[in-house]
């Protein structure tokens, strides 16, 4: 009796404690800020964007398929839309794709970086309801691919710069630019111009870079809108999986086929996920957004450490984003065997794309997956790897510059730390800058963000003029 009552006192006293951290759990207090304005040219903006939506800087692996023809007529309409950056900024071209523009400011003490990039992935043109390439406006908007990633945030650090040359601004710290066309295929160009930057002895205060977005529904519960800044990402592994065999006849099949080892390994590896884990940028959202949730779902964020394991369930039931910000994830994307189908393959393969978690590391992540498929007939072997890169703080002044930008330009948006899951160029900045941060300057929907790398790929002409403003707002703090 009494063990039944020293239970039911230490359930009521953790149901109290969980009550009073939700009743506690409040937002935090926005700082009140002067609503950004300011004129800019909307319609040149928008045309500039369009001529180079009609540049096909598509990039590939092989770039034996890439018309550099495209990519250098790219950066001469560079040079003929906006004359004040090209008089007024030195410029330089390091690397295969790399374009530099340094913007001298009043000191040098604390330069800020942006960054875009000006390739392109491929695009599917029978599955565009407009020509991907065309740059066509129509019902408000202008469509292409590179209008949402990234030509339409590059769009907008030109138009800005130019805006504020013809001004006659000179920014308190000296301001990079910097924009490569082989970011879609993990290429040199920007860790070229971080080496160039390193051995000038450039260390920058601040690193802008694509990222996360305005959105609505990041986090469940949560209605207002959210800017998510990336202060970290996750690592890249490309894995192949490969099962060898003396090939042969299929009338005759062993017991255990070459495709049906890949096919025991991929359920093996899909039937156990990687450890649930939060690192500090999405801890740090759930954290502030959490905050915004209905009662139910403050119970749950204000008491993770308790209601980790059902986030962890949700989490593996649901995949997709929830489930990428709190593990190492396995994709099986690629699969290749016979070309006949009554010959056995001497070889068949499968890869995979795995976006790695802070802890993770190629060679525990190949451990881990070993142990799960338990089949040394599969062997694992990495294709390329791009390990987990430091984080940034939140706080610090760069933070702050950026969270009062954002909300001048968007005001009532709440801002966020996040944790990106895809790689971006802005990674080879870490060598050289602590405050690396990625927000793509747009508010995107649900359907646009699905457009990023899909079909029908567009972007609002109003969201156009807004990154523009935006850039001019940060630009002007830099």
């Amino acid at each position: 009796m009494e063990i039944l009552i020293f239970i039911g006192v230490a359930l009521g006293a953790l149901l109290a404690v969980i009550f009073i951290r939700a009743l506690l759990f409040r937002p935090y207090p926005q700082p009140v800020v002067q609503p950004f304005s300011v004129e800019v040219n909307g319609k040149r903006a928008t045309d500039n964007l369009a001529k180079m939506i009609r540049c096909k800087t598509v990039s590939y692996l092989d770039t034996s398929l890439e018309d550099e023809a495209e990519f250098e007529k790219f950066r001469v309409l560079l040079r003929d839309c906006y004359p004040l950056v090209h008089k007024y900024c030195s410029q330089q071209r390091i690397g295969r794709t790399g374009l530099l523009y340094h913007w001298q400011g009043k000191g040098n003490d604390k330069p800020t970086v942006y960054m875009a990039h000006y390739d392109v992935v491929p695009a599917e043109e029978d599955a565009w309801e407009q020509p991907p390439f065309a740059g066509v406006i129509t019902d408000g908007r202008l469509w292409g691919r590179g209008t949402l990633d990234t030509k339409g945030t590059l769009c907008g650090i030109m138009e800005g710069a130019e805006h504020l040359l013809a001004q006659g601004f000179v920014p308190e710290n000296d301001i990079y630019l910097s924009f490569s066309g082989d970011e879609e295929t993990n290429g040199a160009s920007a860790a070229e111009i971080v080496d160039y930057l390193g051995a000038k002895g450039i260390k920058p205060h601040m690193v802008l870079d694509e990222g996360g977005a305005i959105v609505q529904g990041a986090v469940p519960g949560v209605k207002e809108k959210c800017a998510l800044v990336g202060t970290g990402e996750k690592g890249k592994l490309h894995l192949k999986f490969t099962v060898k065999s003396k090939g042969g006849h299929a009338s005759s099949p062993p017991p255990r086929t070459p495709v049906g080892n890949l096919a025991r390994a991929i359920c093996a590896v899909e039937n156990k996920p990687f450890r649930f884990h939060m690192a500090g940028p999405a801890r740090e959202m759930f954290d502030i957004l959490g905050r915004h949730a209905g009662f139910g779902l403050r119970l749950v964020f204000a008491n993770l450490r308790l209601f980790g394991p059902l986030l962890n369930l949700a989490a593996k039931k649901l995949g997709g984003e929830i489930n990428s910000l709190v593990r190492t994830t396995v994709a099986f994307t690629k699969m290749k065997a016979s070309s006949t189908v009554n010959v056995f393959p001497a070889s068949a393969s499968v890869e995979a794309d795995v976006r790695m978690m802070e802890g993770d590391t190629k060679d525990s992540v190949i451990a881990a997956l070993n142990k799960r498929i338990g089949n040394a007939a599969v062997e694992i072997a990495a294709v390329n790897v791009i390990e987990v890169r430091p984080f940034s703080a939140t706080g610090t002044e760069p933070w702050l510059r950026l969270a009062e930008g954002i909300s001048q330009v968007w005001p009532g948006t709440l801002v966020s730390p996040y944790m990106m899951l895809a790689c971006t160029d802005s990674r080879h900045f870490t060598k050289i800058c602590p405050n690396v941060l990625r927000f793509c300057a747009m508010e995107l929907s649900a359907e646009e963000r699905k457009m990023i790398h899909g079909s029908n790929e567009r972007i609002p002409l109003g969201k156009i003029e807004t990154t523009v403003k935006f850039f001019i707002c940060m630009m002007l703090k830099s």
